[in-house]
């Protein structure tokens, strides 16, 4: 347990296995890193393979009994944790902050998004409906139910340190599995944080299990290669999915995988520009821009391109840049050192290549991972921002005059996961949003993420849905049982 200002009494930084805290098992640690000053907020234990073994030993042990429970006694657990967690928002956003950096404002949204799939799937642990009809031909009895798949390993990034665990946890507990969460190491201490709340909502020991490593890779692997583990959920990056798509195979893991993004938003001549600013701030600056789901591509018809630009760029001057801990901060540093460099990266090659830079592109001085919200227009299709994630708080903006071939260029992309339509014709802005080819739509509005809907991808951007109905069955198995009588 560590000290950490008054965030929390204690904060706990070794691993959590089977309800206990423990060293890892050859006593590595390794520091996280508060963005915001480049200060060391704690030492965490780093996890072995040897701790991996012993949490697979706990979760086996703990499977039998709650996948065997009435699904009311686990839904009232996990709607205890979301009680729990509402009354402490305050605290797990402080957390958030100190770790990822993101502004009060973006951590509370976060906390009560990441609470909210605790009473979500605590509703759903109670509607894994099942089927019982007669084969028309033989005329047997199919009974069809969902049984818990079996161990879960959840890998989770550092962009949403509490919502992407919860996201996981809450489905694959809803469903009767146990878990081993890998945390990323640039933000483990609040999934850690979270573990004594679950306790006192009343989770059986050995069901979570908190795996903080620098040996990522390794961990995950060996994890994975065990016979016991039945499902990887994994959220990150396009290419560390492949790898793990490839070790699923050995094992022929079920998969849910909530990989890169790559967003289109798109504003018609007929859209209202006010209401499209707003929405592209919310699509694009929601979590400094660091997030699958922000807005990479503004595509702004050529007649209303110059009125979108100037409102984009005065709403992005009006941000505040400062510690996300300060009132009144708006923008907080972004996590660490190489995603601000490579954010300024796509900046400069954007400008080198042509692109108008209208406000923002210049790294601050001091400490701090800090890079300020920026504007740039006449982006060349060339760009590397147009075909890569930017992952920051920068507005790439080009313009369109045909309707098919704003569509062509949106789908122009490996990725798949979310796009953005802006238009006064509802009819034309279906009509446009059915022929994207993503898994997620936002019509006229710049947030999509909702725990009461399938969140995921096309193409290169995953497999699977997270939220929603289909959320839980990512962790369960169809059983049909034939009979006659």
């Amino acid at each position: 347990m560590t000290k950490l200002d008054a965030t929390f009494e204690t904060l706990p930084t070794d691993l959590y296995i089977d309800g206990g805290w423990r060293t890892g098992s050859d006593g590595a640690r390794f520091d996280v890193i508060n963005p915001a000053d480049e200060s060391v907020l704690a030492s965490v234990a780093s996890a072995t393979l040897e701790d991996a073994d012993a949490a697979l030993d706990a979760a086996q042990a703990a499977f039998a009994d709650w996948a065997g429970r009435k699904p009311r006694e686990r839904a009232e657990v996990l709607r205890k944790a979301w009680e729990l967690m509402t009354e402490r928002l305050e605290d797990f956003a402080r957390l958030i902050t100190l770790e990822n950096g993101k502004a009060r404002g973006d951590a509370m949204g976060e906390a009560a998004y990441a609470a909210e799939f605790f009473r979500w799937f605590s509703e759903e642990a109670v509607r894994a409906d099942g089927l019982l009809t007669r084969g028309p031909s033989t005329g047997a009895r199919i009974l069809v139910h969902h049984k818990p798949a079996g161990i879960a390993v959840l890998v989770t990034p550092w962009n949403y340190p509490a919502a992407m665990g919860t996201r996981k946890l809450a489905p694959a507990l809803a469903a009767g599995c146990p878990c081993i969460i890998k945390p990323a190491s640039e933000t483990p201490l609040t999934m850690l944080a979270l573990m004594p709340l679950l306790e006192e909502a009343g989770l059986p020991k050995g069901l979570v299990n908190v795996l903080p490593s620098q040996q990522t890779g390794k961990l995950v692997d060996h994890l994975m290669h065990d016979a016991r583990v039945r499902v990887i959920s994994f959220t990150g990056s396009t290419p560390v999915g492949r790898k793990l798509l490839r070790g699923a195979a050995d094992q022929v893991l079920k998969p849910a995988m909530e990989l890169g993004g790559n967003a289109p938003l798109i504003v018609f001549d007929d859209a209202d520009i006010d209401a499209a600013v707003k929405g592209a701030m919310l699509a694009k600056m929601r979590n400094l821009g660091e997030a699958c789901t922000a807005a990479n591509r503004f595509y702004v018809h050529e007649a209303v391109a110059e009125d979108f630009a100037r409102k984009m760029t005065e709403a992005m001057g009006a941000l505040k840049v400062g510690n996300g801990l300060e009132e009144g901060v708006d923008v907080g540093p972004l996590v660490n050192a190489d995603t601000r460099d490579k954010v300024h990266a796509f900046v400069q090659d954007a400008v080198a290549k042509g692109a108008t830079l209208r406000i923002g592109g210049e790294l601050p001085g001091g400490r701090g991972f800090y890079y300020p919200p920026t504007v740039l227009t006449d982006v060349p299709e060339n760009a590397d921002c147009v075909h890569d994630e930017i992952f920051g708080p920068v507005a790439a903006i080009q313009t369109f005059t045909d309707e098919g071939d704003v569509v062509r260029r949106a789908n122009d992309t490996e990725y798949g996961l979310v796009a953005y339509v802006f238009s006064g014709d509802f009819r034309r802005g279906l009509q446009v949003s059915e022929r994207l080819d993503y898994g997620m739509v936002g019509l006229n509005r710049g947030l999509v993420s909702d725990p009461a809907a399938p969140f995921g991808g096309t193409k290169q951007s995953g497999l699977g849905r997270e939220g929603g109905h289909e959320g839980m069955h990512e962790f369960m198995e169809a059983q049909y049982i034939s009979a006659e009588w």
